[in-house]
């Protein structure tokens, strides 16, 4: 699982399929912001990464969640409290 190695505090970049202006923070902050995307939006959401992770079954580090692992990413904050 990539998403237990990525620190809340690292910069980060979300950005979307739909051409909506990206909004450049903390991976906790975009996953916050990701929690509040209707379906859609989600969807087309992407995070970019100032620092790659290992992504199993790749033989190269990845830079770009997409929706399924920037939700396990919500799904552990909201674990966290």
């Amino acid at each position: 699982m990539i998403i237990s190695t990525i620190p809340w505090d690292q910069p980060a970049t979300m950005i979307d399929l739909d051409g909506k202006a990206p909004l450049i923070a903390t991976v906790r902050d975009c996953v916050i912001h990701y929690g509040l995307f209707k379906p859609f939006a989600k969807e087309q959401a992407r995070v970019l990464l100032t620092q790659p992770v290992h992504r199993e079954g790749q033989k190269t580090r990845t830079w770009l969640l997409h929706p399924d692992e920037i939700q396990q990413l919500a799904d552990k904050l909201r674990a966290e409290g």
